[in-house]
C-alpha cells in the first residue's frame, strides 16, 4: 500500500472570508471528519497519517509573490483591517479577514511540506486538503485566493532542488491561471488545466492558444470544457491530453489541484461532472504516476461551493484514490447527523 500523508491542522479552518462568502471553511473540516469516520486516517495499511504543517516563511512566499503584496496582506490581516483594492484585498471576492496572512501562510506551508515530503521520499503521496488556492497572482489576490499555495510549493521545490522537473494538473472548474502564470516561461514545469471555458466562467482565461512563451512554449496545456461537460468529456480529455503529456514529460512528481466545483450541483459553475467522474480523474492520475514516475503525487483541494453536499465526498474520494483504498459506500450516521446540525438541512447521503 502507498505511504500517504494528509496535511491538516484545525487552524486551517480559519481561512474564513465571512459568513456570506461562498468559500466555506466547513467544507475542509467536514471532509476530514468524513475521512476519519470512514477509517481512512490513522496508522497502518490503507490509512493516511495526519501531519500538521508549519507556516511558510516570507522567503517561501516571495518566490511567487512580491514584497509589496505580502506586506499588504499582513497589513490587512490586523486591526483595523483596511481594504487595499489595488492588491485585490477588500473586494467582494477577497474581503479582508482576521489572520488572513497567518492562515494563508499556513496553507502554503502545508503545500511546501507535502511536495517536499514526496520528493524526499518521506511519503509517496500527500494531500494538502485546505490548499489549491490557484488564482492568487504575484501582486494581487483573486478568486477567493490570497496566497498561491501550489505555486509556492513548486517554486520552493525548484529552489531547493535545482533542475527538478514537476508537473501540475488542475481539475478545478476554474482555470489554474495563477499557477500557469508563475511558470509560463520555463520548460521545467508542465502545467495542465481542465476547466470550464473562459468564455463563460471566471477568470476568462485558459484557452488552447495560451501555451507558454520563451523556454516555456508548449509547456502550458489548457483544455477548456463546454458548459455541462460530462464524465465522458472529461475522460476523453484525460485520455487524449493529460495522460500522454504526463507520460512524455515524466516529472519527478505531480502536483494535482482537485477542486470539486466541476460537479453538476455546484452553485457557481455550469459543468456536468459527477462524483464518480471526479474520482476517475484522480484514479487516472494515480495510475499514470505509478507507471511513469514512481507514483509521486502531492495533491491539494481547491474550489467547491456545494460545501455540504459534494465537497466532503469528493475530497474523501481523493484521499481514497491516493491510498488505493475502497472505503464503505455508506456514510456513517453520526457523521450525517453532525453535517445536518451544522448546515441546518438534512444530510443528502
Amino acid at each position: 500500500m502507498p505511504d500517504v500523508a494528509l496535511i491538516y491542522d484545525p487552524a486551517l479552518d480559519d481561512y474564513d472570508l465571512g459568513e456570506m462568502h461562498p468559500l466555506r471553511p466547513e467544507r475542509v473540516a467536514f471532509s476530514v471528519s468524513l475521512m476519519e469516520a470512514l477509517g481512512l486516517l490513522g496508522d497502518g495499511p490503507g490509512r493516511a497519517r495526519t501531519v500538521a504543517p508549519s507556516a511558510a516563511s516570507d522567503d517561501d512566499l516571495l518566490l511567487v509573490h512580491s514584497r509589496a503584496y505580502v506586506d499588504a496582506v499582513k497589513r490587512c490581516s490586523a486591526p483595523p483591517y483596511p481594504d487595499d483594492p489595488a492588491h485585490g484585498l477588500g473586494t467582494a471576492d477577497n474581503p479582508v479577514a482576521p489572520r488572513m496572512h497567518e492562515t494563508s501562510a499556513l496553507i502554503c506551508g502545508g503545500a511546501v511540506l507535502g511536495l517536499a515530503a514526496v520528493l524526499d521520499g518521506r511519503a509517496e503521496r500527500t494531500f494538502n486538503v485546505a490548499g489549491g488556492l490557484h488564482h492568487a497572482h504575484r501582486d494581487r489576490a483573486a478568486g477567493f485566493c490570497v496566497y498561491n499555495d501550489p505555486a509556492v510549493a513548486i517554486a520552493a521545490a525548484r529552489r531547493d532542488r535545482p533542475g527538478v522537473r514537476l508537473a501540475y494538473l488542475d481539475i478545478d472548474a476554474h482555470h489554474g491561471d495563477g499557477v500557469e502564470e508563475a511558470f509560463y516561461e520555463t520548460d521545467e514545469i508542465l502545467t495542465i488545466s481542465l476547466h470550464e471555458s473562459g468564455r463563460y466562467l471566471f477568470p476568462g482565461t485558459g484557452f488552447p492558444s495560451e501555451c507558454g512563451t520563451g523556454d516555456g512554449a508548449g509547456f502550458a496545456l489548457n483544455v477548456p470544457m463546454p458548459p455541462y461537460a460530462s464524465d465522458a468529456c472529461y475522460a476523453l480529455a484525460f485520455e487524449r491530453v493529460v495522460a500522454p503529456a504526463l507520460r512524455a514529460f515524466a516529472p519527478a512528481a505531480l502536483v494535482m489541484q482537485c477542486g470539486a466545483d466541476a460537479h453538476f450541483a455546484d452553485p457557481l459553475t455550469s459543468l456536468g461532472l459527477t462524483l464518480d467522474g471526479h474520482r476517475s480523474l484522480v484514479r487516472g492520475a494515480v495510475t499514470v504516476a505509478r507507471e511513469a514516475f514512481g507514483g509521486r503525487i502531492a495533491a491539494c483541494g481547491g474550489g467547491g461551493y456545494a460545501w455540504w453536499s459534494v465537497v466532503p465526498l469528493a475530497w474523501t474520494n481523493v484521499l481514497a484514490e491516493l491510498l488505493e483504498a475502497e472505503p464503505d459506500d455508506e456514510t456513517p450516521e453520526p457523521w450525517r447527523a453532525s453535517l445536518a446540525d451544522a448546515s441546518g438541512r438534512p444530510a443528502p447521503y
